[in-house]
């Protein structure tokens, strides 16, 4: 029988998978090493086993001791299974920009998790790094994982994710591209490619406001070049001792957008529901599409997992507000329709007075609205209807075939988000601007909003 003996024994051997639609354009087939098939998602449970495996060797964790680490989230849940299975306690120190997600699922396997400033330097004791460090001093029978300078991380890379790109590529790779961050995953798994071939191309993909590509291309340590990004899991304000720059032939630099943007393509286009580095990765690439050629084989690595990045990359709010995503809004159908009138219909109206208001304004749909508010809607073709039933409604009040109020909804809220409301029993939606009054958008609105 297959039965694994634990969860620790599934980490590893994750798949590689071609990429189709948003690298069709490249003269060379892409393929993506998904490491979010690991069981704690994200390709940081490699080295995660791998660190303690050599602190238990060295007697620097012993039964029953507590694992420290700083981590931006992936780190710390290849830990916490660790500990789980072998009976550890775990203390994490992670920064505020963080997801809140991670924060979360590091919780729920029974980490204790710090939460630090982000916009510090390292050295300072409020950062993530200085807690984590302070806290491994006090603690007895405790032991720091420290994966940026750990050798076990990048150890972890050499002798399993570069054997495995190899063997899976049957040693036809011609190209790694990698987001930078501890250096680990870039550096071990280069160190093993060029042992195989030594004119395999390394790509690092650093972030804006990372002093990392700087670094690599001068051997200056720049503090000018840092400062704050929203990406997630890679870059760096310090450059972390795991890095070996000389097995590294580029590095290339994304905007936190462009990172952003390309994640949601990946998961829409492709099908794989990655995380911020993933986007970031393959933005990365595509930039340096032109030093392509038909013969190449390219293989990205996709990190983690999207379920770690829904309250940011793929909310559509988190996107809007920092200028990530250029959709339609509430707010721009009204100011495209210019300023017009909201008409409505006093429930104590007649039903003919409501179709005279419908007929004069060729409109469909009217808010019913009395002195303390909006109590209702009706319709034109909810009226056609009853005015079958009986003819006589038309001179009953509208209070009578009162239907339900229009949702409300903010300025902000995208299209999507609009046709998703606007359906046969509810034919508007309504918004109210910053000076109290009210606006409406139909069908027909989106619909005219869409094709400009």
């Amino acid at each position: 029988m297959d039965i694994k003996k634990n969860i620790l024994e599934t980490i590893g051997h994750t798949p590689l998978i071609r990429l189709n639609k948003i690298t069709r354009d490249l003269p060379c087939l892409v393929a993506a090493k998904v490491d979010y098939f690991n069981p704690g998602n994200s390709i940081k449970d490699r080295m995660a086993l791998k660190m303690v495996d050599v602190a238990e060797q060295e007697g620097k964790l012993k039964p029953g001791g507590t694992i420290i680490e700083c981590t931006s989230g992936n780190t710390g849940m290849g830990l916490a299974l660790v500990a789980c299975v072998r009976g550890y306690k775990c203390i994490f120190t992670t920064t505020d920009k963080q997801s809140k997600e991670k924060i979360d699922i590091l919780k729920a396997v029974g980490a204790e998790v710090i939460v630090c400033p982000t916009n510090v330097e390292p050295d300072d004791p409020a950062s993530y790094y200085s807690v984590a460090r302070r806290l491994a001093n006090e603690i007895p029978n405790s032991c720091l994982m420290n994966q940026y300078d750990n050798p076990a991380n990048r150890m972890a890379h050499y002798e399993t994710t570069g054997p495995e790109i190899w063997e899976q590529t049957d040693g036809k790779i011609t190209h790694l591209v990698c987001t930078a961050g501890t250096g680990g995953t870039v550096t071990g798994t280069a160190m093993y490619l060029k042992e195989k071939n030594p004119q395999i191309q390394i790509w690092a993909i650093d972030v804006y406001g990372s002093l990392l590509t700087k670094y690599f291309r001068t051997g200056e340590i720049d503090m000018s070049e840092v400062h704050p990004y929203v990406s997630e899991g890679f870059g760096e304000d310090f450059v972390p001792k795991n890095y070996d720059m000389k097995v590294i032939d580029h590095f290339e630099q994304v905007t936190d957008k462009e990172g952003a943007i390309m994640a949601r393509r990946i998961a829409k286009e492709e099908g794989l529901f990655c995380g911020y580095s993933a986007g970031s990765c393959l933005q990365g690439l595509m930039q340096l599409k032109s030093r392509l050629k038909p013969s190449d084989l390219v293989v990205c690595i996709f990190h983690d997992h999207g379920s770690r990045y829904v309250a940011k990359i793929y909310n559509d709010q988190w996107m809007m507000e920092r200028g990530f995503m250029d959709v339609k809004t509430f707010r721009d159908i009204i100011n495209g329709m210019g300023t017009k009138r909201l008409i409505t219909v006093d429930p104590g109206q007649t039903v003919a007075a409501a179709f005279d208001l419908m007929k004069k304004y060729d409109i469909e749909n009217l808010p019913v609205k009395n002195g303390e508010g909006l109590v209702g809607s009706i319709s034109e073709s909810g009226l056609f209807n009853k005015i079958f039933g009986n003819p006589e409604i038309r001179n009953q009040t509208v209070q009578t075939v009162l239907e339900p109020p229009y949702p409300i909804v903010s300025f902000d809220t995208p299209i999507e988000r609009l046709s998703s409301l606007i359906n046969k029993e509810n034919g508007a939606v309504l918004g109210k601007d910053e000076t109290g009054n009210y606006h409406i958008v139909t069908k027909y609105d989106i619909i005219h909003s869409l094709s400009k």
